[in-house]
């Protein structure tokens, strides 16, 4: 499902614990880290499909963490054309998202990397809010450092002097 520009509407989820230090999962068979995202399906609400992609990508059910937030507007980024599938190229351009904050009012041992049979994590763990995003795969960088400075506001972080 596609917008009319080619974007495919997404969500992507800011975990974060009692410290403040957000969630950081492992790509599969990758050296990436990336927050948990996935695609909004048809009929979805943006927060329905938060919560499916949690459950499935964390293991995570609504009663293991509360919504602090989320972004106002839909954030969006770009697919490098050689990361496109050949049958989407053309009219595919990247992903448009909804980023929401979560507080883990849970456990660590909660979360749980294999839900479904297609895992896409196999490693995680806590980093400062501002980490650098190096770990990131860049075209997802600018998206990421928008969502955090949007979303810092309401844990009471400040941006980095450097940042």
């Amino acid at each position: 499902m596609l917008d009319r520009d080619g974007y495919r509407p997404n969500v992507g989820i800011i975990i974060i614990n009692q410290q403040n230090q957000v969630f950081w999962g492992k790509r599969v068979r990758e050296h990436s880290w990336q927050f948990p995202q996935g695609g909004i399906k048809q009929g979805e609400t943006p927060e329905q499909a938060m919560f499916r992609e949690l459950a499935e990508e964390v293991g995570l059910l609504p009663h293991h963490v509360e919504i602090v937030g989320r972004t106002r507007d839909w954030m969006k980024y770009d697919v490098p054309t050689n990361w496109v599938r050949r049958e989407w190229r053309g009219t595919y351009k990247g992903q448009k998202q909804i980023w929401f904050m979560l507080r883990l009012t849970g456990k660590d041992s909660d979360v749980c990397l294999r839900k479904t049979t297609h895992p896409e994590f196999d490693a995680w763990r806590w980093n400062e809010y501002w980490s650098p995003l190096d770990a990131v795969i860049e075209f997802k960088r600018g998206v990421y450092e928008a969502a955090l400075g949007e979303l810092a506001r309401l844990i009471g972080q400040q941006a980095p002097l450097n940042h």
